[in-house]
């Protein structure tokens, strides 16, 4: 039986495929021998591969530490087959900068998807004539649709009424006419309107800075905590600052706020505080990395970073075999002395 429900799947751009030495966010989906096989996320999951010499720039020792199935991550595109739908791509040929350019337009990027295709679902639309018609005109004309949308939610009217469709029609004589007509019904504009302005609220940036913390005094350990406590008395009820131990002597702190400049004033202030309650006590703060904000692949490699420094303090399997043999060695020479007296007394 055949399916009367529209097409919800579609890229976010216009382009089918993306440029060459562009960096783009793809999902791991399987790893064999010579290479990874990922979707391209920004592209309705077209297949892309990594041969595992595009893995890094250093020897790999092991595959699972540099690549994952299911992990999201951007990498750099080297070469398109349009033929065939296929990318070749590559890990470490992407840069940081290319890294925070490609996670910043890909959460825009996104937001306008989930946006447009909750409005063709819940509207029976076509995902794909919804972007034709009114995503990608505003990609072209605003750079990214996300900057029309930050706009729409004020003054829809303004944007939405400059789009288009054209439409064919019988004319009086018979004779077929293009006629030009709104992109967008009344009905539909205002269920765009209105996910817009639910979805487009304001998110909170997580602003974070990285120090070094040492005090070797006695009591260190208290001073340490008493530094800390400082710092987070620095953040307000916009900025709450928070710090954590990463493991000894790395620390981190983070706010959460809509004022970017805001937060980094907020824990440059903590960090000032917490320098000087532990230059008090003779203690010492590097900070290796200014306050900045930072985005949700940052989060997790820190939480990767954190875990595996957790796990590495745990006792490692057999110390108590090795401490117990430790033991018996001792008791094995304190009898062989006794026995040794013993004899000579004798």
């Amino acid at each position: 039986m055949a399916s009367n429900s529209p097409n919800l799947e579609c890229r976010m751009y216009e382009a089918k495929f993306p440029d060459v030495d562009m960096a783009v966010m793809i999902q791991v989906k399987s790893i064999g021998e010579m290479c990874a096989y990922v979707s391209l996320l920004e592209y309705n999951n077209i297949e892309g591969m990594i041969l595992l010499s595009e893995l890094s720039r250093r020897r790999i020792r092991s595959i699972n530490s540099l690549i994952k199935v299911g992990r999201t991550e951007p990498v750099m595109v080297l070469h398109v087959d349009e033929e065939k739908g296929y990318v070749n791509l590559s890990k470490r040929r992407v840069s940081e900068e290319d890294i925070q350019i490609c996670e910043d337009r890909y959460n825009k990027s996104k937001l306008v998807h989930s946006i447009m295709r909750h409005v063709a679902e819940t509207m029976q639309l076509d995902l794909e004539d919804l972007y034709i018609h009114v995503g990608w005109p505003l990609y072209r004309k605003y750079g990214h649709c996300f900057e029309a949308f930050k706009l729409i939610v004020n003054d829809p009217d303004s944007i939405l009424n400059t789009l288009t469709r054209e439409v064919k029609e019988a004319g009086p004589d018979g004779v077929e006419v293009t006629k030009v007509v709104p992109a967008l019904t009344e009905e539909v504009k205002d269920a765009l309107v209105k996910n817009i302005r639910r979805r487009m609220t304001p998110q909170p940036l997580k602003i974070r800075a990285d120090i070094e913390m040492k005090c070797f005094q006695f009591d260190g350990v208290l001073h340490i905590k008493a530094a800390m406590r400082k710092a987070e008395a620095a953040g307000n009820q916009d900025c709450p600052v928070k710090i954590k131990l990463v493991a000894p002597p790395s620390y981190v702190l983070i706010t959460q706020t809509l004022d970017k400049e805001q937060g980094i004033s907020v824990l440059t202030k903590a960090i000032a505080a917490c320098t000087e309650e532990i230059e008090l006590h003779k203690g010492k703060l590097t900070v290796k990395e200014a306050p900045r904000a930072v985005s949700e692949r940052e989060d997790i490699l820190l939480a990767e970073r954190m875990a595996k420094l957790s796990q590495a303090n745990e006792e490692v399997e057999g110390d108590e075999d090795s401490e117990e043999e430790e033991d018996t060695g001792r008791l094995l020479f304190l009898r062989g002395r006794l026995k040794l007296k013993l004899c000579l007394n004798s």
